[in-house]
């Protein structure tokens, strides 16, 4: 199975205000790497004309970009009771 057939048993109920913050857009410009483009299984992450974008409503709720930054500059929480990330099975 790839990881696109595994994407589709996830559904996700979307909130208006994003559960992933950064802390200081500042430290993103100005790492190298871009690490967060890599490790997020979503693509959550993307970066566009030197700005750092985040697509929250993609996020799988996996914790990989609060302990896959090498800055710790992003601030992840689960989103708030009743949104984010549903499973479907079978």
């Amino acid at each position: 199975m790839n990881i696109e057939d595994k994407l589709y048993t996830v559904t996700t109920k979307t909130d208006e205000e994003s559960h992933l913050v950064l802390k200081d857009p500042l430290v993103c410009a100005d790492c190298e790497r871009k690490p967060c483009t890599i490790f997020c299984p979503a693509e959550t992450y993307k970066w566009e004309d030197d700005k750092l974008l985040i697509a929250f409503e993609n996020c799988l709720e996996c914790g990989s970009c609060k302990v896959g930054c090498p800055y710790l500059n992003i601030e992840w929480r689960y989103p708030r009771g009743g949104f984010g990330v549903r499973y479907k099975f079978g």
